[in-house]
């Protein structure tokens, strides 16, 4: 029995030995496979510890890339608002500009406009002038046709002014011939008689003096001038009378007037003793008496009126034609 029991005992000792073994067995493995698990494990987490540092790595190296690129995005957004103040101002100034080229356009636009205007009114002057050519061509040749007019006619003064020089030269080379001591106008011929001397004052009739002048120098004055060779170019023997400024015109024009006359009428009464009857007849024919009043008073050097010098009376002469040399005269001065 106890043989029995030692056997039983035997096989649940060997039973137990068995199941310890293999709980051994697999307490090994499991502890095998745990080593490999935590050796994987901790190759694993190695790996990924350093893939993660890796990852780390390369996360700081970008997020320093991307600081890198928010400092230059942030200075490029700096520069872009800089530039876009500065593009704030370029339009501003753009605007402005652009209104000042609208002005600009407008005052261009005007400018061609005045200039249009200005281009057809050159044009209108420029026929005005075409035109106005063409009158001046005409009246230059009218001009030149009337200046050889003139010419003639300047030839014809030149004789005649001549003849009238050739008068009052032969009349004072007779008087100073005759030493009679009388005034003759060098460019009008005039033989001036004092009134003082012919006429007492506010008188009318010849004085004694006077008649006795009268007598020696109006014969003298009119044999010249009805000489043959100066009586074709006589048209006139004049006596004009003059008086001073005192008392009034009309008083002074009657007794200008008498005084010439009486002149006059003692000249047709000694004509007989120096002149022949168809001389005589000449000279009535010619003879023309004037009263001036007190017109074309005589002036002293102070530029005052000589009475006395004023109070006269002259005997001139005319030429023919003379009237003729006076408008041409003007005729050439006004051209």
């Amino acid at each position: 029995m106890r043989r029995r029991n030692k056997k039983k005992d035997s096989v649940g000792f060997n039973v137990w030995r068995s199941y310890s073994d293999m709980m051994a067995g697999l307490l090994m493995l499991f502890v095998l496979i745990m080593c490999v698990t935590l050796f994987q494990a901790q190759k694993n987490y190695v790996e990924r510890l350093a893939e993660q540092e890796e990852k780390l790595m390369i996360q700081n190296e970008y997020t320093s890339a991307l600081l890198e690129k928010q400092s230059e995005l942030d200075e490029q957004a700096s520069q872009l608002k800089t530039q876009d103040e500065l593009l704030a101002e370029q339009e501003e100034k753009l605007a402005e500009q652009n209104l000042t080229l609208e002005e600009m356009q407008a005052a261009l636009a005007e400018q061609a406009a005045l200039l249009e205007e200005k281009t057809a009114t050159l044009s209108q002057q420029q026929t005005t002038l075409e035109q106005q050519q063409t009158t001046l061509e005409q009246q230059q040749a009218a001009l030149n046709a009337r200046t050889e007019e003139l010419k003639e006619k300047q030839s014809q003064i030149d004789r005649i002014v001549g003849v009238k020089a050739e008068v009052v030269e032969a009349l004072r080379k007779e008087f100073q011939k005759n030493n009679l001591d009388v005034t003759i106008d060098t460019q009008t011929g005039a033989l001036v008689l004092d009134s003082n001397v012919m006429f007492a004052y506010d008188d009318v009739e010849l004085s004694d003096a006077g008649r006795e002048m009268l007598q020696k120098a109006l014969p003298i004055y009119c044999s010249v001038l009805l000489s043959d060779k100066y009586l074709p170019n006589v048209a006139e023997i004049i006596i004009d009378g003059y008086t001073d400024t005192d008392g009034t015109y009309e008083y002074n024009l009657e007794l200008s007037q008498r005084r010439s006359l009486a002149v006059a009428q003692y000249l047709l009464e000694i004509k007989e003793g120096f002149l022949g009857e168809k001389e005589s007849e000449i000279l009535q024919q010619k003879l023309t008496v004037n009263g001036h009043s007190m017109s074309n008073p005589i002036l002293d050097e102070n530029g005052n009126v000589d009475k006395d010098a004023s109070r006269r009376v002259e005997v001139k002469f005319r030429l023919k034609d003379e009237e003729m040399i006076e408008e041409l005269y003007e005729l050439m001065n006004g051209e």
